[in-house]
């Protein structure tokens, strides 16, 4: 199972470090040379869209996951018999015999419902908080339709999948955090923005997550002496400060081949981070039924009135082979 050249990545950092715009300037660096690309946004702000190009009207009238989670667990229930309705799936399901497993790129009904085409990226949005759920809901019950459909995605060999993930350790209120091959963790020159990545990767560091920093709001020197100083080898590379980026903020959109030349290797040695890492299926899966069990456990047993541990299909492993036998 290892070797298999497929690519799910993450961005995470403090609010305001600029993983919006790092995770929209990677996927308009891949579908410029030909890359496809699926794109979640998975931050509470939601504004990846604005990001890649689309206005704020066209983005504020996408489809979204969480209104669509019944449909999205119905469909991907598939009829495995170890998970009797749609209603007795949380969030950490994880797939077995008989789940429909499914390719970033098909037609579906669950894509066709969730997704658009923004700027040549297929694009999925969590969906922002309402009114209906200040005070009374959390927002990671939005976030628990991409872990659902993460733990069933099968990617394969040039196929991109990125997540813009919601800020600092807030990714670590679910299994999410294991569901990449790289996750980059943006991160400034400052003492608050290290302050998050050292507890990032803390929390990381006991489930195997590949974590690599991307310096960005770069200036000078001794910006990158700070860095390389409070970061030492998790530092990979690092974006200055981009007048490409601030005509997009003000919405002139550009082609990224007009990025600056040491921004655009920058983006580059993020891709070929990410092509130099194999994926490791069963771990993959390993990890999904582990936080599915947790789960269960703590709050989704009581909820359904099951015992949610039953939905675990031991002899099964995800990926490419299962998605051929299905």
């Amino acid at each position: 199972m290892k070797g298999a050249h497929t690519v799910k990545v993450a961005f995470v950092g403090k609010g305001g470090s600029g993983k919006t715009t790092l995770t929209s300037l990677f996927a308009a660096y891949l579908t410029g040379s030909g890359r496809p690309v699926l794109a979640i946004d998975a931050d509470i702000n939601q504004h990846l869209a604005v990001a890649l190009g689309a206005s704020a009207e066209e983005a504020a009238a996408l489809p979204t996951l969480g209104e669509h989670l019944p449909l999205i667990k119905d469909w991907l229930r598939g009829d495995n018999p170890r998970i009797p309705s749609a209603d007795a799936m949380i969030k950490t399901t994880p797939p077995g015999r008989g789940s429909r497993l499914v390719r970033p790129f098909e037609d579906n009904p669950v894509f066709d419902a969730c997704f658009r085409d923004v700027a040549g990226v297929r694009l999925g949005v969590t969906g922002q908080f309402t009114e209906d759920d200040l005070g009374v809901a959390c927002y990671h019950s939005k976030v628990g339709a991409a872990e659902l459909l993460l733990n069933h995605l099968v990617d394969d060999a040039g196929e991109y999948v990125v997540m813009d993930m919601t800020a600092g350790a807030d990714a670590f209120a679910s299994g999410l955090f294991t569901r990449f091959d790289v996750t980059f963790l943006v991160c400034e020159p400052t003492l608050r923005s290290v302050g998050v990545y050292r507890q990032y990767a803390e929390y990381a560091r006991d489930f195997g997550v590949r974590l690599a920093v991307v310096g960005n709001k770069v200036t000078d020197d001794e910006d990158v002496e700070f860095l390389r100083d409070q970061l030492g080898p998790d530092l990979l590379c690092w974006l200055t400060g981009s007048s490409h980026v601030r005509a997009a903020e003000r919405g002139r959109t550009r082609p990224i081949t007009a990025l600056e030349p040491h921004n655009l290797d920058a983006l580059a040695t993020i891709q070929s981070t990410v092509d130099a890492t194999p994926r490791d299926w069963a771990k993959f899966h390993r990890q999904a039924v582990e936080f599915h069990l947790r789960n269960a456990r703590s709050w989704g047993n009581e909820r359904t009135g099951t015992d949610l541990a039953a939905q675990v299909d031991h002899e099964f492993v995800p990926g490419p082979p299962a998605l051929a036998g299905a």
